[in-house]
């Protein structure tokens, strides 16, 4: 909505604190389901058969119905343009066609379920493969419910409502936790037995699935309440708003709907590999925790600003926008990505080592865990970049970058798990990430009459090379306190990952306060003021 519909403006730094704090609490949950499913599943049939299972409904929902996903980034990129009034019969047109759209893929999913479960887990056993059929089958209505979520959260960012946007997803956390819990004090300990697989599949397959439902309707009647749209259903597809959100809002869900083809390759390649699928999960839940907070405080507050700096006569501030975006990103992904690779084996051991999980998933997970730490920067780098075209009502040239690289991760998948296994098929993630940023910012600098290249590099680079040091730094003081200390015990190990993770962070932030980089210093001096108030 325009300006004059909303209330007073919030700075950059006042919706970060918001968003930061609300994405923390439920990525905390999200992490202690992680933590519930290893303790109970470990990397057996149950959470094999959930990470084949999960592919579409789960994507459909982390991309469809997430925060900075397609949908959410087309309504938010139209409406932040537009007045209150309008807000309503858009939204619900958007919805009628959205949700007429996903209850095709909703019925498709039960019917071809034991044909997805065979094209992406051609290596799986005859248990896991039946616990992955039913558990599809259970949770196609999640792709339903991910578009009506995805469009609410455009809406409520659009009307900068940011606290249920960032804590909403932890409901889908909270209903599986109480489903393991549960089923923990009907069987007990036996929950590790194989004959009990099949009802912990059902348990996270019902969980997910009443996790969904729920945060749609908690956000439906926020909606609701700020007269933002009901359930009403509208076709008035040809009203020039509902074009525009179609218009950005179709390439960008096909473009995202290739992440699932990415992932469902990586799956192909690597379902002959025992307990290859759960880990990719364990290791990438550890990623996606601290880079789903940051890319929250860093997207959510940037979008709205990047849709109303489209206008060619305000494309100075854009890039002065753009760079600050990327240079966020890496001052805060470069470090942690460092952390990540250096102390990989106790953050294993420290959050996951207990249960089920066993000290041979520890080694494939921290495996892992290394590759997705390098490629967190431009992870979240692209998200920015692509978040820019989006602004600029360009979802055509993401989506022609997606397709590419559908066949560069096959590629690349196919070269490189023979010499690396597992951790082959992240490093080929890693690899198409890097390729699509690069690529982003080649056509981004065509667009824009021109990037200034120097001045965004320099810093980055010099960021890269700090968290180097910062890694380093790291790791030689785990290998001290280990010959001191010993490398057993879990308060010895959080002791050790505590020391060793403060000592990179400090020597990182040095360097990075030596640079002198100026949205740093403002950002860190804005959030500084606003948190001392408080």
């Amino acid at each position: 909505m325009t300006q004059q519909d909303q209330k007073p403006s919030r700075s950059f730094a006042g919706i970060a604190g918001i968003v930061a704090i609300a994405t923390l609490i439920s990525k905390v949950v999200g992490l202690v389901r992680q933590l519930a499913i290893a303790a109970a599943f470990g990397v057996g049939a149950a959470a094999t058969a959930y990470s084949y299972a999960y592919i579409i409904p789960g994507f459909l929902l982390i991309l469809l119905g997430g925060v900075n996903g397609p949908l959410h980034s087309a309504v938010v990129s139209v409406l932040a343009k537009r007045n209150r009034k309008e807000a309503a019969p858009l939204v619900e047109t958007v919805t009628t066609l959205v949700s007429g759209l996903l209850l095709v893929v909703t019925v498709a999913q039960i019917f071809l379920a034991d044909a997805i479960v065979d094209l992406v887990g051609h290596g799986l056993d005859i248990t896991t493969r039946a616990i992955a059929i039913q558990q599809i089958r259970i949770m196609a209505p999640m792709a339903l419910f991910s578009g009506l979520i995805g469009i609410g959260f455009g809406t409520l960012n659009a009307a900068n409502q940011y606290w249920l946007l960032s804590i909403s997803p932890l409901l889908s956390s909270v209903t599986v936790i109480a489903g393991i819990g549960i089923m923990v004090l009907q069987v007990g300990k036996d929950i590790v037995k194989p004959e009990y697989a099949f009802i912990g599949g059902m348990v996270l397959a019902w969980g997910t699935l009443a996790g969904a439902i729920l945060q749609w309707l908690v956000q439906l009647i926020v909606q609701w309440r700020l007269g933002l749209g009901t359930l009403r259903l509208r076709f008035d597809f040809k009203s020039p708003s509902v074009q525009e959100v179609i218009k950005i809002m179709t390439p960008a869900t096909i473009s995202s709907g290739m992440m699932p083809i990415n992932f469902a390759t990586v799956l192909y390649f690597a379902s002959p590999i025992p307990g290859a699928a759960a880990s990719f999960n364990y290791a990438n839940l550890l990623v996606q925790t601290p880079l789903g907070i940051i890319s929250n405080i860093i997207l959510l507050p940037l979008l709205p600003i990047f849709a109303k700096l489209a206008e060619p006569e305000n494309w100075h501030d854009l890039k002065l926008r753009i760079r600050q975006g990327l240079v966020l990103s890496a001052v805060t992904m470069l470090p942690l990505g460092a952390l990540m690779v250096a102390l990989s084996v106790p953050i294993v051991q420290v959050v996951y080592e207990r249960g089920a999980f066993k000290q041979d998933a520890t080694q494939l997970v921290s495996s892992l865990l290394i590759f997705y730490g390098i490629g967190m920067f431009v992870y979240l780098g692209r998200d920015v970049l692509v978040r820019v075209f989006y602004a600029l009502g360009d979802g055509q040239t993401p989506f022609r970058i997606s397709t590419f690289n559908i066949f560069l991760n096959a590629a690349l998948d196919w070269i490189l798990v023979g010499p690396f296994g597992a951790p082959g098929l992240v490093l080929a993630t890693v690899g198409v990430n890097c390729s699509s940023m690069l690529m982003l910012l080649w056509l981004l600098d065509r667009k824009l009459n021109g990037l200034p290249w120097r001045e965004w590099s320099l810093p980055i680079f010099g960021l890269t090379a700090g968290s180097v040091v910062a890694g380093i730094a790291s790791y030689g003081t785990l290998v001290g306190l280990q010959q001191l200390l010993g490398k057993t015990g879990l308060l010895i190990l959080l002791l050790q990952l505590c020391i060793s993770s403060f000592v990179g962070i400090a020597v990182f932030a040095a360097i990075a306060s030596w640079m002198k980089i100026p949205e740093v210093n403002v950002f860190i001096s804005r959030l500084r003021q606003r948190f001392l108030k408080k």
